[in-house]
């Protein structure tokens, strides 16, 4: 599978948004929102019902050879299912216009990244500071990592924003946010039109796929924003963390320091983190098995500084 070299790109805010923009736009390709259910379908049949599918909807053999050679979502097609999250996340949460911050975490971010087990991604990875007092933060598909200023105040230092930035990569490396879609409704969706196209396959039936698509959305944004991951695939993504902030030469303490200020300041009850995500104390608990016990961490001055400079009032 291709995957381009943009992931070493660092863009501002506006380029952000200008990402986002055509997945924000109502005049969606059908034709594509087909391609990627026929993805979607093939992660949970097999190629000859998806060739099947696919002539009753009536798409071409290139299509069909695509679902021959991927069991799985393409690159290409990861990155517009995230973007389409990640417009829908930045509807319901203002950037943060800070051209300096935005910079840092991309920086700090991309590196991070390229010490992951998926370094690059189609369109490459972007992060981006969400104008918020929520402690929160959210990886859509493809490489799109929103992270929220409340969550930052989290950080005393450049170690522990470096944790926060590789969990999320982690979620993107491990696709947390593709295993959220329900496939059994993708199942049942296309199974009816595969029956009911043999007749007819008109605008019902690509009213339906088209529902379907938007459904896929809604189970990945529903997850990002109220539900959270499971305790096993946050455990996951801590796991990742600890080996980028190892092999970048953070020390993962860090991650233990942001835990920490973070069970401070969450509210019982509260829509961020203490809703969506284990407790900090049993996240600590996991990772310390690993590390073991807690140290302090020792920051280089001129990482401190250079931390300061770029969050010290967000």
């Amino acid at each position: 599978m291709k995957t381009s070299n943009k992931s070493s790109s660092i863009i501002s805010t506006k380029h952000f948004s200008q990402i986002l923009s055509g997945a924000k736009s109502k005049g969606r390709r059908l034709r594509y929102e087909i391609v990627i259910l026929l993805i979607l379908f093939s992660f949970v049949s097999g190629c000859a019902e998806v060739a099947e599918l696919a002539e009753i909807v009536g798409v071409d053999q290139s299509v069909v050879n695509l679902m021959k050679s991927f069991q799985d979502f393409t690159p290409e097609q990861e990155y517009y299912i995230g973007r389409t999250v990640g417009a829908i996340l930045v509807n319901k949460y203002e950037p943060y216009d800070n051209e300096a911050a935005n910079k840092y975490i991309n920086v700090l971010g991309h590196t991070l990244a390229q010490a992951s087990d998926m370094p690059e991604t189609f369109a490459g990875y972007h992060f981006l500071i969400l104008d918020t007092d929520e402690i929160n933060a959210f990886a859509a598909p493809g490489g799109l990592i929103f992270v929220s200023r409340g969550l930052l105040r989290c950080a005393a230092h450049e170690d522990a924003v470096a944790a926060i930035l590789a969990h999320e990569i982690g979620h993107v490396q491990l696709k947390h946010g593709l295993q959220a879609i329900k496939k059994s409704r993708i199942t049942a969706a296309l199974t009816n039109v595969a029956i009911e196209g043999v007749k007819t396959h008109g605008d019902k039936e690509l009213a339906e796929l088209t529902q379907v698509f938007e459904d896929s959305i809604f189970d990945i944004t529903t997850t990002l924003i109220n539900s959270g991951y499971s305790r096993s695939f946050e455990k996951k993504a801590d796991m990742v963390t600890v080996t980028i902030l190892q092999r970048v030469g953070y020390d993962p303490n860090g991650m233990v320091d942001m835990l920490t200020i973070m069970q401070e300041k969450l509210q019982p009850g509260g829509l961020d983190f203490a809703k969506t995500h284990p407790s900090p104390e049993d996240r600590i608990a996991d990772i310390q098995e690993v590390i073991g016990h807690h140290s302090s961490v020792e920051t280089p001055e001129a990482r401190q500084q250079r931390f300061i400079a770029a969050l010290g009032n967000i």
